[in-house]
């Protein structure tokens, strides 16, 4: 079982999707599970306050460093396995397929998602401490926290794991995928015109239906 930690102001955000659909039942088959640790349940003011002004000056507000960093510890724990932080930051290396195989080997996972103009910098240079830390993007655009890309991620990482999906073939990268797919019925019509299903696919020629996959990719 993968572990998923999240540390987030907003786990409100993340939770309907969370136990929504397939990662829902792989979360109640205990295929993985998820727990959330809030950085603003580790403030040292009495106002609960999680973000300053930057130095410097520039808009908007920064996280500060040790909520972020108290949060992420709690989450990982002394919890024995392999453990990852996730560090999310704009223009970094792209999350990929690749990268989902090979953080499905860990046992423990923390993703760190930033919010307001982002996270103090020496939360970064103390989590490295604690565990190994990765960096990455998830996409091109810029949002507004680290809760979204997260759950795409946590979505990645999951399907990889044997029993999540109702058949192992299922994950598309592994097999011979299109992105145009068809179902039933073989015929629809749409304001007088009929669109039918390509007859290459109704022929059971495996061959066949793989050399059109692959075309159509």
């Amino acid at each position: 079982m993968i572990r998923f930690h999240l540390v987030t102001l907003f786990q409100e955000a993340c939770e309907p999707y969370l136990t929504a659909s397939i990662l829902g039942r792989a979360r109640e088959k205990k295929l993985i599970s998820v727990d959330y640790q809030n950085p603003r349940d580790y403030v040292e003011n009495k106002w609960g306050k999680v973000d300053e002004r930057p130095y410097g000056g520039g808009p908007g507000m920064v996280m500060q460093a040790m909520p972020v960093v108290k949060a992420t510890e709690k989450a990982l724990g002394k919890k024995k396995g392999s453990k990852v932080i996730i560090w999310f930051q704009p223009g970094a290396k792209q999350f990929d397929n690749k990268e989902a195989d090979k953080l499905a080997k860990y046992d423990d996972i923390a993703f760190v998602c930033g919010r307001y103009e982002g996270i103090d910098e020496r939360a970064l240079s103390i989590l490295k401490k604690v565990a190994p830390v990765k960096v990455y993007a998830v996409g091109e655009a810029v949002y507004t926290g680290g809760e979204v890309p997260a759950l795409a991620m946590i979505d990645a990482i999951s399907r990889r794991i044997p029993g999540v999906l109702g058949k192992f073939d299922s994950v598309e990268e592994n097999r011979v995928a299109a992105r145009a797919v068809y179902t039933r019925p073989e015929t629809i019509t749409y304001k007088g015109k009929k669109l039918r299903v390509p007859k290459v696919l109704q022929t059971g020629h495996h061959a066949n239906i793989d050399a059109w996959k692959s075309k159509k990719q």
